[in-house]
């Protein structure tokens, strides 16, 4: 049987191929945002500041459970462009043991430490009791949340990104009706949100593992796994990028959270949390696509096919540009009317949110190519120099910038520091491109 990944991608069919999966993470980030709204408007900007203090731990989450699977999923793509397909079925079926593994120790640590973890984060005094009922719900839902995130990558890998794209839908309107039943009917609080978060990651956890268990005309299914921690490791080592991006998320949002708390309060915390829903919405664009494609890349990479990786490259190229063009020019047009959807105009976190935002949003007009480039070098297994890409454009670079700039320049220092970082990241990721032309990419 050949394989979905086998046949030859042209622009339009890599985009048709890797639009469920942006969709599908935009998607992702509307359903953070859509809570986000939900709590600022039914709890107000202190709980909304809360929710983003908890953000950190999520985040850390987030790199265990995404470097595993798109680490795994490089090789496991790999594996089936060289005609593997049982070494490919065994790894996927014990990586996602894995990941269940992972997330049941997650729950259990993130329960019984969650006071110290919240301390940790730096909640103030009002915060404090918000995010601990918060997060502790989010923590029991843990397992979920990592066959969520394995499931949405395998997914595309076994050559299904509609299905991965319909699953996510439906998590998102679980999410989204009981955003509104917990909280607008129920009065629950933010332990409402938090729970119909939780609910949301059931949805394609519980999908996944019917599918796999089910399907097995596909190539890629569920056995009964042998342990391989040769094959772990390398997903670990391959897939560290992503745990990098994931992580220097977590320790930027801890250091925004511990800035704008000192300049304006919990009020700057609710409108750098606003301003970051706007960033997830770019992010989920370029990872999207980068991780919708970067099956195709692994596979053609393992078959040889250097015409189509050249191809792949330059349409890639195309759509950075085009896409980054035209969403920051309709971002712009629209801020100033969505920031009302969080907190009414004339509040003094819509006037600090729109006084930053000018600034911060240079951003978004680079940040594609330095998450496609790290991407890039994951489907090809070189985790080495995706780590490198990813390290310094969303760790180093950052970092540095919130702790030199604003005692540099004050308050613009802390608005210009992610733009500063990005552009600084995108040197790197240039450097790399043309050093690496080995894969056959150009």
């Amino acid at each position: 049987m050949d394989h979905t990944l086998a046949k030859k991608f042209k622009f339009t069919s890599l985009l048709s191929f890797a639009i469920p999966n942006v969709i599908m993470m935009i998607s992702l980030s509307m359903y953070i945002i859509i809570d986000g709204m939900f709590i600022s408007r039914l709890l107000g900007t202190t709980a909304l500041s809360s929710a983003n203090m908890v953000y950190p731990a999520i985040s850390l989450e987030m790199a265990i459970a995404i470097m595993i699977a798109t680490g795994g999923s490089a090789i496991v793509a790999r594996k089936l462009g060289e005609g593997k397909e049982k070494e490919a079925q065994n790894d996927m079926s014990f990586l996602i043991v894995t990941e269940l593994l992972m997330g049941v120790t997650a729950a259990v640590a993130g329960i019984l430490f969650i006071d110290d973890i919240i301390s940790f984060l730096g909640a103030s005094r009002i915060q404090f009791p918000l995010c601990a009922k918060y997060a502790r719900i989010l923590f029991m839902f843990a397992p979920a949340f990592f066959l969520q995130t394995a499931f949405q990558t395998f997914l595309v890998t076994a050559g299904k990104p509609a299905l991965g794209l319909i699953v996510t839908l439906m998590a998102g309107a679980v999410n989204m009706v009981l955003d509104y039943i917990f909280m607008a009917v129920f009065h629950m609080g933010i332990e409402g949100a938090a729970l119909a978060t939780g609910l949301g990651y059931c949805v394609p956890a519980a999908a996944g593992l019917v599918y796999f268990f089910t399907d097995k005309e596909n190539p890629l299914h569920f056995i009964w796994p042998k342990a391989d921690w040769k094959t772990l490791f390398l997903s670990c080592f391959n897939g560290s990028s992503e745990m990098v991006t994931n992580l220097a998320n977590a320790a930027t949002t801890f250091l925004f959270n511990y800035t704008f708390l000192n300049y304006y309060g919990e009020d700057g915390v609710a409108s750098i949390t606003i301003i970051l829903y706007f960033q997830y919405i770019f992010t989920a664009l370029y990872f999207g696509y980068s991780n919708g494609i970067a099956p195709i890349i692994s596979f053609k990479y393992g078959k040889g096919d250097k015409e189509q990786l050249r191809e792949i490259f330059r349409n890639s190229m195309l759509f950075l540009v085009g896409s980054s063009i035209l969403s920051n020019i309709l971002i712009h047009l629209t801020i100033a009317k969505s920031l009302t959807v969080f907190t009414p105009a004339g509040s003094p976190v819509y006037d600090i949110t729109l006084r930053g935002f000018s600034m911060y949003s240079l951003a978004f007009v680079i940040m594609g190519f330095g998450i496609f480039a790290s991407a890039l070098f994951t489907a090809f297994s070189d985790g080495k120099t995706s780590a490198a890409i990813s390290f310094s454009r969303t760790f180093l670079f950052i970092v540095g910038a919130i702790l030199v700039l604003p005692n540099l320049l004050g308050e613009t220092g802390v608005w210009i520091a992610v733009p500063a970082a990005e552009l600084l990241g995108l040197s790197v990721a240039v450097f790399f491109l043309i050093k690496k032309k080995e894969y056959g990419y150009a």
